[in-house]
């Protein structure tokens, strides 16, 4: 099984293009685990824990019902702050083979620099990480 490590923010288009990249790998249906997370704010992390879960966030439920969907093996878990951290603790944690971040269409001069979780999970991440655009529904 092949497992890659599906961080999430609060963009649905970003959401939407690292679900329809994971579905686009090969053998996705048969051979491939995804773990969607979210790192939750302080304060949703200091909610009672009826409410403080991952799955209330839009953008992880859309994510985990595409890639179901398509048959894809989806696990959530919840993210730590802050988020670069919490994403490099989750993929040693499930020992990921890969990372699938999104990223926000850049100026020519921005495209230099990705966002700052961005940057720092491809600086700092031991698994390979793959940056993927925007997707519209």
């Amino acid at each position: 099984m092949y497992t890659i490590l599906v961080p999430v923010d609060a963009d649905e288009d970003r959401a939407r293009g690292q679900a329809a990249f994971v579905t686009e790998l090969p053998s996705a249906d048969t051979q491939i685990k995804a773990i969607v997370t979210h790192a939750l704010t302080k304060e949703e992390a200091e909610a009672p824990e009826e409410i403080r879960n991952v799955e209330r966030i839009s953008t992880v439920r859309l994510v985990r019902e595409y890639l179901e969907d398509h048959e894809v093996d989806v696990e959530l878990a919840e993210g730590t702050q802050p988020p670069a951290d919490g994403i490099r603790d989750l993929a040693d944690e499930f020992d990921v083979d890969q990372i699938v971040m999104g990223s926000r269409k850049r100026s020519p001069t921005g495209k230099a620099v990705f966002g700052s979780v961005s940057q720092q999970v491809l600086l700092e991440a031991d698994d390979p990480v793959t940056v993927v655009g925007s997707r519209d529904e």
